[in-house]
C-alpha cells in the first residue's frame, strides 16, 4: 500500500499538471523553457563527455603506425637536405661557368673550353688529360690557360682527348717577364716537388731589381705562348751563381692542384 507521503506527491503532481494545462499558452511556453534551461547543463556535460571520450579515441594511434610516420619524416627530411645541396653546388657550378663565360668572351684570344678528365698522381700531378682532341681541332703546344693564369700547354694529342703538360714540368718551360720598369725577362722553371704552386723564375739579369707581389706574365718569346698571360706574382729572389744573375720565386696565380676546366687557346 502506498503511504501517506507518496499520496501527497502524487497529488502535488496532479495538482501542477492542473496548473500547467489551465496556464495561458504563453505564460506554459515561458515555464517549459525555465524548467529546461536547468537540465540543458547536464545534457551539455554529458554530450561534451562523450565527445571528449570519441576524440581521445581518435587520438590514440597505434605505436607501429607512429615509426611508420616517424621513418617516413625522418627520410624525407634527409631527402630535402640532399636536394639543398645539390641546390647549393648547382648554383656555385651555374655561378663558376658565368663568370669562365664572361672571361671567354672578354678575352682577346679565340678559346675553347675542355674539361679536365684524368690526372697523372705518378708524375707530382704535372700533367692532366682533357676532353678536347684532333677532332677539336687540338695541336700540340697549343697553351692551356684559366681565367686565373696560365696551366700549361698541350703535351700530345688523340682523337677525343689530349694531355696537358702543367707549369713546373720539365716540359714546360716557358719565357716570363715581370711587369716592372726595368722589364726584366727570366724562364719559369720548377722550384721542386713539393710545392706546386711556387715556380722558379731563373736567369734574370745579375742587376735585376724585384719587388714581392710584382706581375709576372708571358714574355710572348718563343712561339708558342701570346704575350700577356698571367703566370703569377714575384715571391722574393736572389742572386745565384756568385752573382751571375738572379733568381726569383713566383707563386702561381693559377690552382694547378684544382683544375675542373680549362682553356685551350688557338692561333
Amino acid at each position: 500500500m502506498l503511504k501517506r507521503s507518496h499520496y501527497i506527491a502524487l497529488a502535488l503532481a496532479v495538482l501542477v499538471t492542473l496548473i500547467l494545462l489551465n496556464l495561458p499558452g504563453q505564460t506554459a511556453v515561458r515555464l517549459k523553457l525555465a524548467i529546461g534551461s536547468l537540465f540543458l547543463p547536464l545534457f551539455g556535460l554529458a554530450n561534451s563527455t562523450h565527445q571528449l571520450a570519441d576524440n581521445a579515441g581518435e587520438a590514440i594511434v597505434p605505436r607501429k603506425d607512429l615509426l611508420k610516420q616517424n621513418d617516413s619524416l625522418r627520410r624525407e627530411n634527409q631527402e630535402f637536405g640532399l636536394r639543398e645541396l645539390q641546390e647549393a653546388e648547382s648554383r656555385r657550378e651555374n655561378n663558376r661557368l658565368r663568370h669562365l663565360i664572361g672571361w671567354q668572351q672578354k678575352a682577346p684570344w679565340k678559346l675553347k673550353l675542355a674539361n679536365v678528365v684524368l690526372r697523372e698522381p705518378a708524375n707530382w700531378w704535372r700533367t692532366v688529360q682533357i676532353d678536347l682532341g684532333s677532332r677539336d681541332g687540338v695541336q700540340v703546344n697549343l697553351p692551356v690557360l684559366t681565367p686565373e693564369g696560365l696551366v700549361g700547354k698541350i703535351l700530345t694529342v688523340g682523337l677525343t682527348r689530349s694531355q696537358v703538360v702543367l707549369l713546373g714540368d720539365p716540359n714546360c718551360k716557358i719565357s716570363a717577364l715581370v711587369e716592372n720598369d726595368t722589364r726584366n725577362m727570366g724562364i719559369i722553371e720548377s722550384a721542386g716537388p713539393f710545392d706546386g704552386s711556387l715556380l722558379t723564375l731563373d736567369y734574370l739579369s745579375k742587376d735585376a731589381t724585384l719587388k714581392p707581389g710584382e706581375n709576372v706574365v708571358s714574355s710572348g718569346l718563343g712561339g708558342i705562348f701570346p704575350k700577356g698571360i698571367p703566370i703569377g706574382k714575384i715571391v722574393d729572389s736572389r742572386q745565384v751563381e756568385d752573382g751571375l744573375y738572379t733568381e726569383a720565386r713566383v707563386r702561381l696565380a693559377a690552382n694547378l692542384s684544382g683544375l675542373e676546366e680549362v682553356w685551350v687557346l688557338f692561333p
